[in-house]
């Protein structure tokens, strides 16, 4: 096993190595690094103006070096100007070039400094994956268990009524966009003068306007359930279906093995052969699927952070491509890549022990 992780951890490192040069590739192309000087000096700029400011700013040279700089296995750039002043990747304000460090990229913690932001990236990425964690928090603690629930039931009862409505719930989930059932869920239950908070309010039920309030933006100082049921709901609704399905085709399996007909005919019930016969083994894929899923989320909730005014981790990604942020939108992807790698990890870590006939070579 720990052969295995660790041949594991160097691939990750290596694609980790590939995906962020790609990542720095683009957002390094010649028009982001001139939109960049006119943004940070001035759009009147002339075009010598712009050559200028890029190699005066450490954006000159070949890309694979600066991506080294960036990564921080390379001596960071400097630059001293016509005044005699010094500049430089780790020069910060206020900051004695002569006692400045050599090497100040990723793995030495520093991510470099929003444009758009004016804070260094690490600080605002802190604050973005902070309130997107606990977005993610609830989505994950309501669609496991319901879609787990949901795809069990499914499979136990293949072919019957219960199949059926079940099986129609999980595909209309997940061929509902989150877009569509997050305004759907604001027009039901968030809405002044539709669905049925105008009845409850009426009925003296609620005291306020709406059930729910239709923006998450108070979530950010304090999360309670009010602003918070909705933009949770909307994710969970989407992955739920999709999970379900897996459970559901997976226990459909399982069902039909020869063990589990065995445990019947001996007489168990058949509560107890699903509970310590099928369902471990129903749960192997949709463990890997389940997995997937923080990936998705960490990415996928810009549609809803956007929808309902949450400023997580999918805001902090948008803000930073609409207004080409290059080290903002830098620091979003070693964060993405991050994620993505470690929970692929941690999926064939338990795929080995929730299936024992897997044997690492």
């Amino acid at each position: 096993m720990l052969n295995f992780i660790a041949r594991r951890v160097g691939v990750m490192a290596l694609t980790a190595l590939v995906l962020t040069f790609v990542v720095f590739f683009l957002t390094n192309l010649p028009p982001n690094l001139e939109k960049l000087a006119r943004s940070e000096g001035s759009v009147r700029m002339s075009d010598e103006s712009v050559l200028a400011w890029i190699e005066q700013n450490g954006h000159g040279g070949s890309v694979l070096y600066r991506y080294t700089e960036w990564v921080g296995i390379s001596p960071g750039w400097t630059n001293t100007d016509e005044k005699g002043v010094t500049r430089g990747l780790c020069i910060r304000q206020n900051t004695d070039p002569a006692t400045a460090p050599r090497y100040c990229g990723i793995i030495q913690g520093e991510w470099g400094f929003s444009t758009v932001y004016k804070k260094p990236v690490l600080e605002i990425l802190g604050r973005a994956l902070g309130a997107t964690g606990w977005l993610m928090l609830a989505v994950m603690l309501v669609m496991v268990p319901v879609s787990l629930l949901i795809g069990v039931l499914a499979g136990m009862r293949e072919g019957t009524r219960t199949d059926r409505v079940l099986s129609t719930f999980a595909i209309a989930s997940t061929a509902t966009p989150e877009y569509v059932s997050g305004v759907i869920l604001v027009a039901i239950l968030a809405a002044v003068n539709t669905g049925i908070s105008p009845l409850l309010a009426s009925w003296g039920l609620i005291s306020t306007k709406t059930w729910f309030l239709p923006t998450a933006t108070s979530a950010m100082d304090k999360i309670n359930f009010w602003n918070f049921t909705l933009p949770v709901l909307t994710i969970a609704l989407y992955g739920i279906g999709y999970i379900a399905r897996m459970t559901r085709a997976s226990m459909t399996e399982v069902m039909t093995q020869q063990y589990i007909r065995t445990a019947r005919l001996k007489g168990v019930a058949f509560g107890q052969v699903v509970m310590r016969h099928a369902l471990r083994n129903a749960l192997i894929a949709p463990f890997t699927v389940i997995m997937l899923q923080f990936p998705w989320l960490l990415n996928g909730v810009v549609i809803v952070e956007t929808l309902f005014n949450y400023k997580g981790f999918g805001a902090t990604l948008v803000a930073a491509a609409s207004n080409n942020d290059i080290d903002l939108l830098l620091g979003c992807s070693v964060v993405a890549v991050f994620v993505v790698l470690v929970t692929q990890l941690i999926s064939d870590i338990g795929y080995v022990f929730l299936n024992p006939r897997i044997r690492l070579a």
